[in-house]
């Protein structure tokens, strides 16, 4: 049954911005369920090879250029026009990864992710200042000081070590991935363009 979508995610790709808010629409739709699956990006990109596209594709005239040209496509016709492209872009997003996977331990990722995401990649949020992002955090209704000490523990550290690990045994490269379907066992898909293809599969139930 096509009745879960497993979106792999990390902080400090636009991608993860720019998917979400369209892939909750669809989600709720089809009253569907969706678990957020806390990966480290930067170590999928070394255990596969990949590269972000904008490094990757530099030596390949006019793509980047064409990329950026979908992108605003995507942002215009799903009215993402707040997303403003974050002033310490790319940031180093292992800490909020780490407490973001101790926030979806306790069940709670999907709203962790919503608390953070309009304040880093709408309003700038400055990703070097706990205290930023601790009031971000408590005022999405987290104990940010909790968080803070869970990310440091071995435990959420090797557990999104782990969940990295095991997104690239599954196939994923680059975000954003989803799996629809069965928890641990959905179809692959990736890539924001996908959004359709995903709805034909959620709307056969």
């Amino acid at each position: 049954m096509a009745n879960r979508v497993e979106l792999v995610f990390d902080f400090v790709s636009p991608n993860a911005y720019l998917i979400w808010w369209p892939l909750r629409e669809l989600v709720n739709r089809y009253e569907a369920e969706l678990d957020v699956i806390p990966v480290f990006l930067g170590g999928m990109h070394k255990l596969t090879g990949n590269a972000p596209p904008m490094i990757r594709d530099a030596e390949v005239k006019g793509k980047n250029e064409y990329a950026m040209l979908e992108m605003q496509r995507f942002i215009t016709r799903h009215g993402l026009g707040k997303y403003r492209l974050h002033p310490q872009f790319p940031f180093n997003s292992i800490t909020l990864q780490r407490m973001l996977f101790a926030a979806d331990q306790d069940g709670r990722g999907v709203q962790f992710v919503e608390g953070l995401l309009r304040p880093i990649w709408e309003d700038g949020l400055d990703i070097t200042s706990p205290e930023a992002i601790g009031a971000a955090l408590t005022a999405a209704g987290f104990d940010a000081g909790d968080l803070f000490a869970r990310a440091q523990t071995d435990a959420v550290k090797q557990g999104l070590v782990a969940n990295t690990d095991a997104v690239v045994a599954r196939g994923a490269f680059g975000i954003p991935t989803m799996f629809v379907g069965a928890k641990g066992e959905g179809e692959m898909f990736f890539g924001k363009e996908r959004l359709g293809q995903i709805e034909e599969l959620l709307a056969k139930g």
